[in-house]
């Protein structure tokens, strides 16, 4: 079960994170992996861990914001794999503040990562998938997709969008056998939510993380390789079925806070 060999996966942001944690478990099921980084060296990394355990991974350097470089690289893979079967839109940025407090400058980055990033990924990988038959998009969207979460104004506009463009792809190509799903993490512990502490936090950095921590129901911030897992269902033959789904995975935030 969820064996991916001989499909070809790309994912944005595998440098780190979560985005890592799903390029390792897909390469560890047989996947020629793809990481699109902005951060090379971060995504060299990745490469380097999958490729000692003996998985097969490429990096290309990569600006999701930017259309033409997102299309030129799926274009490169197309060309040099013969296929794209699983395109996953990981990467995204973060932001605190609510309306009052986020400048123009901070909505205009998320914007252009974390909607615009999106856009550019199903732009580039559709015409390749409708070419060869099918294929399978995830996006990672938000427990904040969903339900309003305190200072994170353009952040939940911004997930709230990958979720309603995850709802338009899976509808619009479904004749095109083209599936496409999100999931809604909950907090996940990350460099990023290590970096935030320590920067906001200096000296209360473990006090935070277990206060941070209980906010979940279940007691504990998610791990990346449980989102991963997820992912690799919902890319998998065994999801054939799944189309046009959000799946929350947040220790029981949503519901149980509700």
């Amino acid at each position: 079960m969820f064996n991916l060999s001989e499909q070809v996966a790309v994912i944005t942001g595998g440098g780190s994170g979560i985005g890592q944690s799903i390029a390792e478990v897909f390469a560890q099921q047989g996947a020629e992996v793809h990481i699109l980084e902005i951060d090379e060296a971060s995504g060299q990394s990745t490469q380097d861990k999958i490729k000692k355990a003996g998985g097969n991974a490429t990096v290309h350097s990569c600006d999701i914001s930017q259309q033409s470089e997102v299309i030129d690289v799926a274009k490169r893979i197309f060309q040099q794999s013969g296929s794209i079967d699983i395109w996953i839109n990981n990467a995204g940025v973060a932001h605190i503040g609510n309306a009052e407090t986020t400048e123009e400058e901070d909505f205009d980055r998320i914007y252009a990562v974390n909607i615009k990033g999106v856009y550019n990924g199903v732009r580039a990988c559709i015409p390749h998938m409708k070419k060869q038959g099918g294929g399978v998009i995830l996006n990672l969207a938000s427990v904040a997709s969903v339900m309003g979460i305190a200072d994170r104004f353009a952040y939940s506009a911004s997930k709230g969008a990958v979720l309603t463009m995850t709802l338009s792809v899976a509808k619009d190509y479904v004749k095109d056998n083209i599936r496409c799903n999100c999931i809604g993490p909950g907090r996940v512990h990350t460099p990023f939510v290590d970096g935030f502490l320590k920067k906001n936090y200096p000296g209360q950095e473990d006090d935070m993380f277990d206060k941070l921590s209980q906010t979940q129901p279940i007691g504990r911030m998610g791990k990346p390789e449980e989102i991963a897992y997820l992912a690799l269902y919902l890319c998998s033959q065994e999801a054939g079925f799944v189309t046009g789904s959000f799946y929350p995975i947040d220790g029981g935030f949503i519901t149980l806070n509700s």
